[in-house]
């Protein structure tokens, strides 16, 4: 099927789009709607930034051939900068499909689909009308119970809170931390299969990229030695005492462990314990006062719970550049 022909099939498949409907970038996830449709371009516009662009019909053609050309579909990360909502609109022909997981656009002979997101978003219920699930996750639980107790105790001045109140936002401050970098990392290994090139790619707080960083270890160390040797270099000159051969001897003689370290202590507080009861009495408390409709204030608890998002953002954002610690004699 020559262009030409699949230009006009595409037309008419975007007049029949109904109004409003809402389409999906792959590489960015940008929001767009199709706000014209002539002969020799098809009008977008982002609907965050309200920005309008037209996309040419010559550039349509471009992509066409390409992925005509293609064995395994045309790689999405080869697109030029302003081309991400290229792929979304011409998958919007049915000989084409915008592959997700491979990062790809295919030509196909089978039943495809679409970017599309919604065909008309007034007809769509908002998410945020329906009853909120409530999700089996030790993070939710224990930012639930940390945005409890910050509320019911005055934090501001931490010199003017109580001990047993210190200690139990410490614990579930710690809690959240924990759970909240596991819960991340597992998010990281699923978004790694779907991100498929170094272009940021946004959501409705940030934005994410793939990014590679390069790890270095050690050849063995008489090969290491022998390479810089023949290079001139004096093996004196890269060999240093090893910590951990050191301390293997010093459990094997007499000598002290002051005669080789300087040692200097440091203070500081760490969980010894966690009440798991009382903390699961607490939060099974906060779920039926959520589960109780008809009780004065739980439109006030459910428009807290809303704003738990935002609230652990803020207490487990990860601060560039800083570090917490008791200063060391190097920092004297």
């Amino acid at each position: 099927m020559s262009f030409r022909v699949s230009w006009h099939n595409l037309l008419e498949r975007l007049d029949e789009l109904p109004e409003g409907a809402t389409f999906r970038t792959p590489l960015s996830n940008d929001r767009f709607q199709i706000t014209g449709v002539q002969e020799h371009r098809v009008i977008i516009r982002f609907t965050d930034s309200g920005e309008s662009r037209p996309l040419l019909k010559d550039q349509f053609e471009t992509l066409y051939r390409r992925v005509s050309d293609s064995h395994d579909g045309f790689d999405l990360d080869r697109l030029p900068p302003d081309a991400d909502p290229y792929p979304t609109v011409l998958s919007l022909h049915p000989r084409f499909e915008v592959n997700d997981d491979r990062g790809v656009i295919i030509e196909t002979e089978e039943p495809t689909t679409s970017l599309l997101l919604d065909e008309d978003p007034s007809s769509v219920p908002d998410p945020a009308l329906d009853e909120r699930a409530v999700p089996d996750l030790d993070v939710y639980a224990d930012a639930l119970l940390l945005v409890d107790a910050l509320e019911r105790h005055e934090v501001e001045a931490l010199e003017d809170v109580e001990t047993g109140t210190l200690i139990d936002l410490y614990t579930l401050l710690s809690d959240v931390q924990r759970d909240a970098d596991d819960l991340r990392k597992e998010i990281a290994d699923t978004l790694l299969d779907r991100l498929h090139h170094d272009r940021p790619v946004s959501g409705s707080y940030g934005s994410v990229q793939r990014t590679a960083r390069t790890n270095r270890s050690l050849k063995d160390d008489d090969e290491v030695l022998d390479t810089l040797q023949s290079a001139g270099i004096d093996r004196d000159r890269v060999v240093s005492v090893d910590r951990g051969k050191v301390d293997d001897a010093l459990e094997v003689t007499d000598v002290a462990e002051s005669d080789v370290y300087e040692t200097e202590e440091t203070e500081y507080v760490r969980k010894a314990e966690v009440d798991e009861d009382r903390k699961e009495t607490r939060l099974q408390g906060l779920k039926d006062q959520l589960a109780a409709s008809d009780s004065d204030g739980v439109d006030q608890l459910r428009d807290e719970v809303e704003e738990l998002e935002l609230r652990i953002e803020e207490l487990t954002e990860f601060k560039s550049g800083q570090s917490y610690h008791t200063p060391s004699r190097s920092d004297r």
